[in-house]
């Protein structure tokens, strides 16, 4: 492992040769001015930070560790602006609660933002102008610059999936600050799936086994995201994917499966009754607690994969609440049960989140799988079926965060063979140069696409064992995505992305983090 980093290293050395304040940023801002003028220089015992407000604090410290790792120098704070040559301010005035600006003059440094997160970003901005700038930073010198940034849209998403295979909390911390440094501002949890129910419900403590996440524990993730400005998302998957609740709850599955062995760990085609009341009042339990615990807006439902066909169509209670309603298709059934799942979102002040599900599988697809409410949020994600979902999404009125599996799903292989467990199974590959071309607008309109909030970067557990495989399947193809989330496709530009990464990629093992060289875009003219 040794030997491969150095290699790496060096591989990597090569690109860094004509470096800039630029050459590291990722994402790309959207308005960066070089300006003429001679740099600024930090001087240890004299250069000071100033900070607006104390809730800057923890963005402060932030900004004094940077410098001392890029520039090996020790900053302190100052208590009044006219003693301090970096100044961190909160402006008020600033449209939009991640604009932010940089200033860089000979004799001053201001980061500036509309709120404490985008302070942060600018901070994080700077992180990387020194990054790439390292001819200029051995000197103890910055060059001068304006930046003038906000992002292309507010939600910029990467998901783990512990429920499959758990991750340790110090793992999830591991995992938001590489987040962090790009912008990405969502972290969401899968929390619940076959194979694991891995939050603690009180109510109900049957439901974990050996490895979960306290309430404790969780409230001590969402705190270690919120100071990165990071918010994380719950998902709790229903009425499929839902063999570890049923292994706890075997009464909770149709009457055709309540007879059947249901072991954690195995996955089968076994879900949730829709006519048993019981199902209601636990989940009811369930969300009660979920949303005291996560301060996000947001609860996702899941939605997705619900094999009806093995279940409700077999099912006598449900068959008879069809008859009742007069259904002539099981998948019907979804519009109750989610009335009364959507319902207990609603009456705890969340908004519910819920997988864009169509009435086929495949294309062509022509509608919903049904009649979703226009106050739930949709995530786009099956690979092909994008265009339809972002078409009657604009259509029925929902919000949508864009995840086509073709561009962003980070489990899939890198190349071929680059993951056995997944080749094995027939997942298409997703190269960098792939997820790169992500246009989460998909080329329609202003118009057509504003309905559409954010993208999301989706890591499915079944074969990501632990943290190092997380961080190696998700880097470097979640900076492609972050460039998707924040960037203008304007600034955005393929051949200057190839060497942005390259920094990054460097710092990156040097902090320790497993991350794929994508050696595949070498060019070798």
């Amino acid at each position: 492992m040794k030997i491969y980093t150095c290699l790496c290293l060096l591989f990597l050395a090569g690109y860094l040769v004509a470096q800039n304040n630029t050459s590291a940023l990722l994402p790309m801002p959207n308005q960066i001015t070089s300006v003429k003028g001679k740099p600024f220089t930090v001087h240890s015992g004299k250069t000071a930070i100033y900070l607006s407000q104390p809730e800057l604090q923890f963005t402060a410290n932030t900004l004094q560790n940077i410098l001392s790792d890029r520039m090996q120098v020790e900053i302190p704070l100052a208590s009044e602006s006219d003693r301090a040559d970096i100044r961190l301010l909160i402006d008020p005035a600033m449209e939009g609660n991640e604009h932010y600006r940089i200033e860089i003059t000979s004799k001053r440094i201001t980061i500036s933002g509309a709120t404490v997160r985008a302070v942060y970003y600018g901070v994080m901005t700077m992180d990387q102008l020194l990054l790439g700038d390292v001819c200029a930073t051995t000197q103890k010198k910055i060059s001068p610059v304006y930046v003038d940034d906000t992002p292309r849209f507010s939600h910029r998403a990467l998901m783990l999936d512990p429920a499959r295979h758990f991750l340790p909390v110090n793992d999830v911390k591991f995992f938001i600050d590489q987040m962090a440094h790009y912008k990405y501002n969502i972290l969401q949890l899968h929390l619940t799936d076959d194979q694991g129910w891995r939050v603690e419900i009180k109510k109900h403590p049957k439901l974990v086994g050996k490895d979960y996440y306290t309430q404790e524990q969780l409230a001590e993730i969402i705190q270690y995201a919120a100071q990165r400005n990071i918010e994380v998302i719950p998902e709790l998957d229903i009425p499929g994917h839902t063999v570890a609740i049923l292994a706890a709850y075997p009464e909770l599955g149709c009457t055709h499966t309540d007879t059947l062995p249901k072991i954690v760990g195995k996955t089968t085609d076994l879900m949730l009754c829709a006519n048993n009341q019981k199902v209601y009042s636990v989940y009811q339990d369930i969300i009660k607690e979920i949303s005291s615990l996560f301060p996000s807006d947001y609860i996702h439902l899941g939605g997705d994969e619900a094999v009806i066909e093995k279940n409700w169509t077999q099912c006598t209670r449900c068959q008879a609440m069809m008859k009742e309603l007069g259904y002539q298709k099981a998948s019907q059934l979804m519009i109750p049960f989610f009335s009364r799942m959507l319902s207990f979102v609603q009456e705890n002040n969340k908004t519910p989140m819920l997988w864009c599900e169509l009435d086929n599988i495949y294309p062509p697809a022509n509608d919903y799988l049904f009649p979703y409410p226009k106050n739930v949020t949709l995530v786009s994600w099956r690979g092909g079926l994008t265009p339809t979902c972002l078409e009657l999404t604009r259509k029925h009125g929902n919000p949508l965060i864009m995840a086509p599996g073709e561009y962003a799903y980070l489990d899939y292989p890198q190349l071929k063979g680059d993951f056995p467990e997944f080749n094995n199974w027939g997942m298409p590959v997703t190269t960098l140069e792939k997820s790169y071309q992500f246009d989460p607008g998909y080329g329609v309109s202003a118009e057509d696409q504003a309905h559409i909030i954010g993208v999301m970067g989706t890591l499915w557990g079944e074969a990501i064992r632990d943290i190092n495989r997380a961080t190696y399947m998700a880097y470097p193809r979640a900076f492609a995505l972050a460039e998707a989330g924040w960037t203008q496709m304007k600034h955005r530009n393929w051949e200057s992305f190839k060497q942005r990464l390259y920094p990054n990629l460097t710092n990156m093992m040097k902090k320790g983090v497993s991350v794929r060289v994508p050696f595949e875009i070498v060019d070798r003219k």
